[in-house]
């Protein structure tokens, strides 16, 4: 097989991972679904691993992530980047919130090595670096967020619906327009890994 269905083969499979967490995290799925939320929250989802003046992470975010965070950056106050490994989306977007924040609020960094594959919350949190740099190879997938019945775009723009996420991208961005273009790239259910004329386009990556 060729090194491009190869590398097709692999978005599809995480980019799936990330979707089914979204699902998850909103309470598409039902039934089993919300035990599957509840359960991911008993347990530490997230992994970090200290290298140098970096916090390297990986893992999906849950309810226990930003205490997990807040732990490791009390003992080591000299963290200056948050290196995102594999971070395939959040089952708890609140935490996601309130971790990305705190990013912000210390003035890290965050960084994407070639490796790294990044899709949904695992983004959101990317933006909340203050300088965003990455390596060519890095994958960075996007859609839009769902409340079980309707998506984003299916809301009017002016919706209270769309708030509290388009705020919290134009406080990380400065505008809000990375916001609206989320919602359009793809369906809950789908997912669009963006092309490096949009990762520019939309300032991703400033330092």
């Amino acid at each position: 097989m060729s090194d491009k269905n190869n590398i097709q083969r692999r978005h599809w499979f995480k980019g799936g991972l990330a979707v089914l967490v979204f699902l998850v995290a909103t309470k598409v799925l039902t039934g089993c679904g919300m035990v599957t939320i509840v359960a991911m929250n008993q347990i530490k989802t997230t992994h970090f691993e200290i290298q140098d003046n970096s916090l390297l992470m990986r893992g999906v975010i849950n309810s226990k992530t930003l205490a997990q965070f807040e732990d490791i950056i009390a003992e080591n106050p000299n963290i200056t980047t948050l290196v995102e490994l594999d971070v395939p989306g959040s089952v708890d977007d609140d935490t996601m919130i309130a971790l990305s924040y705190r990013v912000r609020e210390l003035g890290l960094n965050t960084h994407l090595t070639a490796n790294s594959e990044i899709y949904s919350g695992g983004v959101d949190l990317y933006l909340a670096g203050v300088k965003r740099s990455m390596e060519p190879g890095a994958t960075i997938g996007v859609h839009s967020w769902s409340d079980g019945s309707r998506d984003a775009k299916d809301y009017p723009r002016d919706s209270p619906a769309h708030e509290q996420n388009r705020l919290y991208i134009e406080r990380m961005l400065d505008d809000d327009a990375f916001y609206w273009f989320t919602i359009y790239a793809a369906p809950a259910d789908g997912m669009h890994v963006m092309t490096g004329a949009e990762i520019r386009k939309y300032k991703l990556v400033n330092g």
